[in-house]
């Protein structure tokens, strides 16, 4: 009889190392509801977006719009930005917004009307970019529910206000904090690398200030969240994939906050945006799965690093 149980008990081991070795674990009920929203609510918007389009005009109509539109250079540069913009932020966890941000600034567009063409054209790169982290593993779900709502509070705050306080004048410190977290994050990437095992702290207070700079200022809920996270010892893989897939709610309740405030003029760019994101998204979410932690805090550090030294010269010569 005790020959049979220990029998029993070898013949168990290697199908429970088999179980602990697997690299395709399932998903937690929690991100698979919310990859099946993200793909619901981008399909709705889509239908919706097409039929307004449509119902209005004629064949002619339409076809002389399309033929209009991608003759545009400024259509064409729009998608080549997104595109940019979305494989940095799908791979890094941040830039989409500030990278975007900046071109249609560039083009004459104003704080407001950039920040919301940007969060209008983030429902569909973050959510693609969001679905295809998660698929891939790199979501974890208990930082990604801290992130949700906080996050979102955040956006509409920062939309109701950007029309009120100019966002510029915050971009100074912001820029100054997020220098200091770049140089934090270079300097780990030399040491030896030791994750934290505990869960992070303050990820409410921080996703709502993420939230708010990130409308309020066109963009700044990555660096501000990921770099923070990950500088704090957070592994960067899941962090930044759980950041970018919290951005699409992020970005759908910061354009809602803006739907009024947008023209006919900037919908060119709009398309661009989404275009060149679209292909972009499960590209750089390949990217992060593969990349090692070390070279993917070497990316952030010194991506952010330029990008904060970029806007704080800038904001002190306006």
């Amino acid at each position: 009889m005790k020959l049979y149980r220990k029998l029993g008990r070898i013949s168990a081991q290697p199908g429970a190392q088999l179980a602990a070795q697997d690299p395709n674990p399932p998903l937690p009920l929690a991100i698979r509801l919310a990859m099946g929203f993200t793909s619901l609510v981008m399909l709705t918007l889509v239908i919706f977006v097409l039929a307004r389009f449509l119902q209005g005009n004629d064949s002619g109509t339409v076809l002389s719009l399309v033929k209009q539109t991608l003759s545009d250079r400024m259509f064409w540069a729009a998608v080549a930005v997104g595109f940019f913009a979305q494989a940095v932020d799908g791979a890094l966890g941040m830039a989409y917004g500030i990278t975007s941000t900046t071109f249609l600034l560039s083009v004459g567009a104003t704080p407001a009307m950039a920040s919301a063409s940007v969060h209008i054209a983030e429902i569909f790169t973050t959510g693609v970019s969001g679905v295809a982290h998660a698929k891939l593993g790199n979501v974890d779900k208990r930082l990604f529910l801290r992130l949700l709502v906080p996050g979102m509070i955040g956006a509409i705050l920062g939309a109701v206000l950007v029309t009120q306080i100019d966002g510029k004048a915050l971009k100074p410190f912001i820029s100054a904090y997020l220098l200091i977290m770049g140089l934090y994050i270079l300097s780990k990437a030399w040491r030896k690398i030791s994750p934290r095992k505990d869960q992070p702290r303050h990820v409410g207070k921080l996703a709502l200030f993420g939230g708010f700079v990130d409308s309020a200022g066109g963009g700044g809920w990555g660096p501000v969240v990921t770099t923070s996270l990950v500088g704090s010892g957070c592994d960067p893989r899941t962090t930044i994939g759980s950041v970018n897939f919290a951005e699409f709610y992020l970005a759908l309740a910061g354009a809602t906050a803006f739907a009024l405030m947008i023209g006919t003029g900037v919908w060119v760019l709009v398309l661009g945006l989404v275009i060149g994101g679209l292909f972009a998204a499960p590209f750089a979410a390949l990217v992060t799965k593969r990349l090692a932690t070390r070279a993917l805090l070497l990316l952030v550090g010194t991506l952010i690093s330029i990008v904060s030294c970029f806007n704080l010269y800038k904001s002190l010569l306006a």
